[in-house]
């Protein structure tokens, strides 16, 4: 469970409303100095130069994480960021490449990939520049305003220098990060028609979408630990998700185990990097023979191969992105319910639901006649 201590008499929400009332009653346009357009220029330089792809915002994430642990969100935005990797390259893979038509899966990717440049685009910034005001010791997140970031933000960068509260602060940049994507994403028409219309289906039952896993290592086996994902389209939802992982991967039992497998394990995009005995990222079977059943409760049979689960390098080329859509998400105080605490959910045997889900995806793929194998 996510406790707040230490705090004033006004509540954490109080202070922050009033806080974001008075940078709307003082929002207007500031002259910058020249420190300042330095600081700005480097800190979209930097961002630049990491958001090539999902295997370097992830690694980005862990590395400011190492060097800011006070910064929960870097961390699990790392393990957020390594399944939509995971998502990206099973279309690649021996399951769903059996089942999606290339053009099925270019959509889906397109997705995935812009969510997540997105996010890094809007969240790395803000760490950058924390991380700057920690070298000069005073706040400089005014500059999240020319740096196009949510006055939401501002507010809750501004209340955690304050108070150093780092459960609300994670807290507030989920809120902020599934706001900013509802409609640059979620409602954009390209990706309604795309992928939610086409996919409603697969999304729900085949895709391995539907568990968001953390791996980690006890007692020498490699655990799972997650929630299964649900109404994926609802914006609550997905707040409500992203508190929930927050209290599963910040858990005592999880954190630092978790945390440990990280640094041991790279992030390749392939499954292999989680379950090697099961996944391999070169790929052992026949071509275009009918698919045989591999598992036998989430154990590779004897004599079978390992599903392939492609390395991202391999599996998708670098995307060059339009510039995100300009405007500030932030409309309502109504948002700020959305700042109280959740109760941690039990960690719960996610490793189950996950071999589920493999069992489906190996009968749908035993039962699809092959029509475009690993395009």
């Amino acid at each position: 469970m996510i406790f707040f201590t230490n705090r004033p008499v006004q509540s954490p929400v109080e202070e922050i409303k009033a806080e974001l009332q008075m940078l709307k009653a003082v929002s207007i346009s500031k002259n910058l100095s020249k420190t300042e357009e330095t600081i700005i220029c480097r800190i979209k330089e930097r961002t630049k130069e990491l958001n090539l792809n999902n295997i370097t915002r992830t690694k980005a994430y862990l590395d400011f994480y190492q060097r800011h642990p006070e910064i929960h969100w870097a961390f699990l935005a790392h393990m957020v960021s390594r399944n939509g990797g995971w998502s990206m390259t099973d279309l690649k893979g021996e399951l769903l490449s059996r089942l999606l038509s290339k053009k099925e899966k270019v959509s889906y990717f397109s997705f995935l990939e812009r969510g997540n440049w997105l996010i890094f685009q809007d969240a790395y910034p803000q760490l950058l520049l924390y991380e700057e005001s920690q070298k000069r010791k005073e706040p400089l997140f005014k500059l999240l305003g020319p740096l196009n970031i949510s006055i939401f933000m501002e507010g809750m960068w501004n209340y955690y220098w304050k108070r150093q509260d780092s459960a609300l602060l994670t807290i507030g940049l989920i809120v902020n990060e599934q706001n900013y994507i509802q409609n640059r994403v979620i409602q954009n028409q390209l990706y309604m028609k795309g992928v939610f219309d086409t996919f409603e289906f697969e999304i729900q039952d085949l895709l391995s979408f539907n568990q968001i896993l953390f791996p980690y290592k006890l007692y020498g086996a490699t655990r799972l630990a997650g929630q299964t994902v649900n109404q994926f389209k609802s914006l609550d939802e997905r707040i409500q998700l992203g508190k929930r992982l927050y209290a599963i991967l910040f858990d005592h039992d999880v954190l630092s185990h978790a945390v440990d497998w990280a640094l041991v394990h790279p992030h390749t995009a392939s499954r292999k990097d989680y379950w090697p005995d099961i996944f391999n990222d070169v790929n052992e079977g026949i071509p275009k023979l009918k698919y045989q059943i591999k598992l036998s409760a989430c154990k590779k049979k004897s004599g079978a191969s390992r599903i392939f689960s492609p390395a991202l390098m391999n599996a998708w080329r670098d995307v060059k992105h339009e510039e995100a859509a300009p405007g500030d998400w932030f409309k309502s105080f109504k948002v700020l319910e959305n700042l109280h605490k959740v109760e941690a959910p039990q960690v719960g045997n996610i490793e189950f639901d996950y071999c589920k889900t493999l069992e489906r995806l190996e009968l749908a793929a035993l039962a699809k006649k092959i029509t475009s194998i690993m395009d």
